[in-house]
């Protein structure tokens, strides 16, 4: 039954990751990934046009990666999905004419689909088909979102989102202040592991009564941890990077958690979808968890494999499309980097 299922080959170029996927069904078949990211360390943040350099260079020899990891090969796609927005506009450029050029070779559809909903769609290779309706929350270095999912090929709806610097952002700009590498999640939560998260008593930003319910902000506590830490240089004291770490973390962590079941509840949604890079992080992993178990809500995660930008998530996303009969996009699609995540596919 499982080969009768269309085989979708997804494109993944929206920053600095170039992700091939290949998805049947829900049954993810493989994944690989090409990575800029060290090109990019010493400038502290993404360089687009390294980024769009980088993805024309990889191209190739994922995809081919791809097809060897998977068993199968040109003739066995039965459809191509690609990210076309939002993003970086020369990087999805570039993963979007690849991707035409291949469904052209090969005389299958194409399917430009939107980099947010298919960090949800992703989760269904690991947990199954998703509960309808659901809230989703994903969390990155370029957005911090509340969705509301009633049916996640042809209908999201956002609810919430940053006004200012993404939680992604908001840890590389601290991970920067405190001395520790770029990106600079990976290095907070493991920093954060011997600190004391009450120890410094950080802002939880829109969290006041009159606040948007579900947007969020995390610039005024990014500003707040810097001027805490500068202030121990000037009096020349040592900076405990570890309780520093652990304090922001859970101020991020926080007001994610609390929003996202709040949403959950005043929708009346019982399952709560947490996906994007951040969402690799081990301590919202465990509050999410905490909240969620404590509210009655079923909290769904993919691995942190499948959090950050990949190829699987546009392949996943293409086989819903596929299965629900959406129509294929036409043959001039193009980039957009602020795609809205209402438009699902065009």
């Amino acid at each position: 039954m499982a080969d009768t299922q269309p085989l979708v080959l997804g494109f993944e170029t929206s920053c600095d990751e170039t992700g091939i996927g290949l998805v049947r069904g829900q049954t993810l078949l493989s994944d690989a990934l090409a990575t800029s990211m060290a090109e990019h360390e010493r400038f502290g943040g993404v360089i687009p046009e390294i980024a769009s350099r980088a993805h024309l260079e990889a191209m190739v020899p994922t995809v081919h990666r791809a097809l060897a990891d998977a068993g199968v090969g040109f003739g066995d796609v039965d459809a191509v999905a690609v990210t076309s927005g939002p993003g970086l506009t020369g990087a999805l450029l570039v993963g979007v004419a690849a991707a035409k050029a291949y469904a052209l070779a090969l005389g299958v559809p194409l399917y430009g689909v939107n980099h947010l909903a298919a960090h949800v769609a992703v989760d269904e290779l690991e947990h199954g088909r998703l509960a309808e309706p659901s809230i989703a929350m994903l969390v990155s270095g370029g957005h911090s979102s509340l969705l509301l999912v009633p049916d996640l090929a042809q209908d999201v709806q956002p609810l919430g989102q940053t006004i200012d610097d993404a939680a992604g952002e908001a840890f590389d700009k601290v991970a920067r202040v405190l001395g520790l590498p770029f990106p600079g999640g990976p290095p907070i939560d493991r920093a954060a592991r011997d600190g004391d998260p009450r120890s410094i008593a950080f802002p939880r930003g829109l969290t006041g009564p009159r606040d948007a319910a579900y947007d969020f902000s995390f610039s005024g506590l990014k500003t707040a941890v810097a001027r805490w830490v500068e202030t121990r240089e000037r009096a020349g004291e040592p900076v405990p990077v570890a309780d520093v770490a652990a304090a922001f973390q859970e101020a991020v962590v926080d007001v994610l958690t609390a929003k996202a079941v709040r949403a959950c509840r005043e929708h009346g949604v019982d399952h709560l979808v947490v996906g994007g890079g951040v969402a690799a992080n081990s301590r919202l992993r465990a509050v999410a968890q905490e909240r969620c178990d404590t509210a009655g809500i079923v909290l769904r995660v993919p691995s942190p494999r499948l959090c950050t930008d990949n190829g699987a998530m546009v392949a996943a996303l293409g086989s819903r499309l596929v299965e629900a009969g959406v129509a294929p996009s036409a043959p001039d699609l193009g980039a957009d980097s602020s795609l809205p995540v209402t438009v699902v596919s065009r």
